[in-house]
């Protein structure tokens, strides 16, 4: 029995954690304030980033001993979680930019992102461990008139084992902890859509990366108070019990939920 304990055990540790945030504030390069002139609502609405975003993944960061690579660029200048072959990756407000200015946002703004990801998911994986990347992101409540049926969002791709078992594995976990919480796999976005964490998995192996991007109902962000701070602490704690770990040094106060959107 000890021996199949020290298994487990090692097995465990060889789990390396990375925290990312792509969306994490609505900042504009003063080179680029000419293009957003009049656009200061939209900056400020989830359009121009994910409310509460940085600071989750600044939490689950500390939590995990993680290393943290967050943006705090609006996805508006370009947005870190398109590829570049995606008309999407830019905005109304950058998509005219000539080819060269396009270039130096890339490099200023979008390459170094990826390839600080890249370089810490190939350095952990030559070292022998499997990668588990958590994006943090949040999306609005309610998106062009329609209410979003859900609290927490957990994206992965269905296909790759890893990725379904620890999303499995986190659902669960919230429904033990806060079985109030409405907590859907691959909802509100699907997880295999265009991503940073897509582009991944076309680099690194189904067994040596696992890529979860963690979605927050802005709702909790907008109470900014006693439900948001339950709320980081019901994510982080239920996330090390997915994990195996121990979440004893966590919040265990019951989640005080915001009101539904009546819309």
């Amino acid at each position: 029995m000890r021996r199949v304990r020290h298994d487990a055990a090692a097995a465990k540790a060889r789990d390396f954690i990375v925290v990312t945030c792509e969306h994490g504030g609505n900042r504009i390069p003063t080179e680029y304030a000419s293009l957003f002139r009049g656009w200061h609502r939209v900056l400020g609405s989830h359009r121009g980033y994910d409310a509460g975003a940085l600071v989750m993944a600044r939490e689950l960061a500390a939590a995990l001993g993680a290393p943290l690579v967050a943006s705090t660029v609006s996805r508006l200048l370009v947005d870190l979680n398109r590829s570049l072959s995606n008309s999407r990756a830019w905005s109304a407000a950058t998509r005219s930019l000539p080819p060269d200015e396009r270039q130096r946002v890339i490099q200023r703004h979008y390459a170094p992102h990826h390839r600080r990801v890249r370089a810490i998911v190939d350095e952990a994986i030559a070292s022998g461990c499997r990668v588990v990347h958590v994006a943090s992101h949040s999306f609005t409540p309610v998106l062009d008139g329609q209410a979003r049926t859900c609290d927490i969002g957990l994206l992965y791709d269905p296909a790759r084992r890893g990725e379904a078992v620890l999303a499995n594995r986190w659902k669960a976990a919230f429904a033990e902890r806060e079985p109030r919480l409405r907590v859907r796999r691959n909802y509100p976005y699907a997880g295999k859509g265009d991503g940073l964490t897509r582009s991944l998995r076309q680099r690194f192996p189904a067994a040596r990366y696992v890529g979860i991007e963690l979605e927050i109902n802005q709702a909790f962000v907008r109470d900014n108070g006693r439900a948001w701070r339950d709320m980081r602490a019901c994510v982080t704690s239920t996330l090390l019990v997915a994990l195996g770990r121990d979440p004893a040094r966590t919040r265990a106060a019951g989640l005080k939920l915001p009101r539904r959107s009546a819309k």
